[in-house]
């Protein structure tokens, strides 16, 4: 299946015969085309339609590095977890807020602020065209969306990684950005094949993010996949590239693989004290992040290592 029409050449134009006995006109080639008239004499030909020349993408352009994405098949999801990209939004540019904290502060608007929190906030989301207020504590206003949805990853190439490459892409911030709860939820793993903004006018700022991504960290995509990008991306195909961060491919954070148990509970991830939590990068912890626990949570808000 060819990568996209703009990369294509030309159709060749074909030839008609005429047959004298009948006088009707054969197709010599079925990609003629519609332009050519019937009854068409051999005494007066039809000038020939120029070719025009393949086209290549603009340098810098998101259509230009989709080309270059290796292509293949998913491969399984044969252990992959949440927990195998690093703790939940792990403070992995040390700056003392948590990843999901930086991504509402910086996609938010008219945000109140409390020791790295923001309390509250209104988003003009992308994906939906909605404007949410956002009050902390209701999880169903806002999500935190990985544009490349981790389990996407995983199955294009990241089940080969480190612990601390795969931590590097869940909490670089090219591939966050804070949506619609709703709308990212119905997303899921999907990749470009299977789900886009319902805001068409987002689509193409949308895939370019997800090239970006998957340009930075090597990972590759299927050919559906791969043929729904360029089908957004025929639409605007000087759609550049977004900045990349500057984030790098691997965090400096000590992590405890996932797949090695070594919490007295059974857990991939513990923490004896909040100090432990601090120094693993993973404060604050919130419920339901690795290594959350009671004993951690001494106001048992849902919030441990504040």
């Amino acid at each position: 299946m060819p990568l996209s029409s703009k990369l294509v050449s030309a159709l060749v134009v074909g030839t008609f015969a005429v047959t004298g006995l009948s006088g009707c006109t054969t197709l010599a080639d079925a990609s003629s085309g519609p332009g050519l008239r019937r009854g068409a004499s051999p005494e007066t030909p039809r000038p020939s339609a120029a070719r025009p020349a393949a086209h290549e993408p603009p340098a810098g352009t998101a259509l230009g590095a989709l080309a270059a994405l290796p292509v293949r098949g998913r491969a399984p999801m044969t252990g992959y977890a949440r927990e195998a990209f690093g703790p939940a939004w792990l403070d992995a540019n040390r700056n003392g807020c948590d990843e999901r904290n930086d991504i509402l502060a910086r996609d938010l608007r008219d945000t109140t602020e409390e020791n790295c929190r923001v309390l509250t906030g209104s988003l003009a989301d992308p994906y939906t065209g909605r404007t949410i207020s956002y009050v902390y504590g209701d999880g169903a206003l806002v999500d935190i969306d990985h544009v490349v949805a981790l389990g996407n990853a995983w199955v294009s190439g990241a089940w080969r990684w480190d612990l601390r490459e795969r931590a590097a892409l869940a909490t670089d911030p090219l591939n966050l950005l804070a949506v619609d709860a709703s709308a990212n939820r119905q997303k899921g793993d999907g990749d470009a094949a299977t789900w886009l903004p319902p805001v068409k006018a987002y689509r193409c700022a949308y895939v370019a993010r997800q090239v970006a991504v998957k340009a930075k960290f090597g990972l590759s995509v299927t050919p559906p996949e791969r043929d729904a990008v360029a089908r957004v991306l025929d639409t605007c195909p000087d759609q550049p590239l977004p900045a990349d961060s500057g984030a790098p491919l691997e965090v400096d954070h000590h992590l405890q693989d996932p797949a090695a148990p070594t919490g007295p509970r059974g857990g991939a991830v513990w923490y004896e004290n909040c100090d432990a939590a601090r120094a693993a990068g993973a404060a604050p912890v919130l419920r339901g992040d690795p290594g959350y626990d009671a004993h951690l949570d001494g106001d048992g808000d849902g919030s441990a290592c504040e």
